[in-house]
């Protein structure tokens, strides 16, 4: 075996899959022309770091699991009177994300609120943040089955360890009050630890009919509305108002 050879299976048993990929490439372009050790070391040891953070931004969106991808750049900002392009432009420096505070979009359905959800959770990711999508109804299953249900249980631990977790459609389902105190367990374990990026098509005023207990309501919203940025999604439905126009 050739020092060549003997060399990229170095690489593979040190788990450097790239540089080993790449070696012989890279050291027919250094013979070529002419490249330093310390430039032909580097280009390696560069190739080797970007593929392995690529494959970290992949697995993190695999993991986050959006509905969709969608990006602000394709949100119909015109649309939407209680909102605008540089207040979300504002959120992509994900400083409020690094200080645990949270993002509240209300609304009626087919504002868009889930659509900025998913963007600045991208965003979030392609940054190196973990984040966790998880729709309200789905989430209070997994709360409710997790001690029982190896595969919820792991979720609940995914989204417990996100930097970022949005809770999508609070408000489509009532929960009944053991769902509700599930759920406030949950957003204390998070309380000044995750930020949250939470979609409603309920104001706050109906969340204690929503969820069956005013104290249980209050003692939740006290943990989410405390450091948050609230949004409220005003005008009609652009979902509507899209098929309107296709039906003209």
């Amino acid at each position: 075996m050739n020092k060549l050879k003997e060399t990229k299976t170095f690489l593979g048993q040190l788990k450097l899959a790239w540089m080993r990929d790449n070696l012989e490439k890279l050291v027919e372009e250094a013979n070529r022309q002419d490249i330093s050790y310390c430039d032909f070391l580097y280009s390696l040891t560069h190739g080797e770091i970007d593929a392995r953070e690529q494959r970290a931004s992949e697995r993190r969106m695999t993991q986050a699991q959006f509905p969709f991808i969608k990006t602000v750049d394709d949100f119909e900002f015109a649309y939407q009177a209680g909102i605008t392009k540089r207040q979300i432009s504002q959120l992509l420096d994900m400083q409020w994300l690094d200080k645990a505070y949270n993002i509240i979009f209300l609304g009626p359905p087919g504002l868009g609120k889930t659509h900025l959800a998913v963007s600045l959770g991208i965003e979030a990711v392609t940054k190196g943040y973990k984040v966790s999508f998880v729709s309200m109804d789905e989430l209070i299953r997994h709360l409710k089955i997790q001690s029982s249900i190896s595969r919820s249980r792991q979720k609940i631990k995914r989204i417990i360890s996100s930097d970022l977790v949005i809770i999508d459609e609070i408000g489509f389902v009532p929960i009944s009050r053991e769902e509700a105190n599930l759920f406030f367990q949950l957003i204390a374990k998070l309380y000044e630890q995750t930020s949250l990026i939470i979609t409603s098509n309920k104001g706050f005023d109906d969340w204690a009919e929503l969820m069956g207990d005013p104290v249980i309501t209050t003692a939740i919203l006290d943990r989410i509305v405390h450091h948050s940025e609230i949004f409220n999604l005003t005008r009609d439905s652009y979902r509507i108002k899209h098929r309107i126009s296709i039906l003209q």
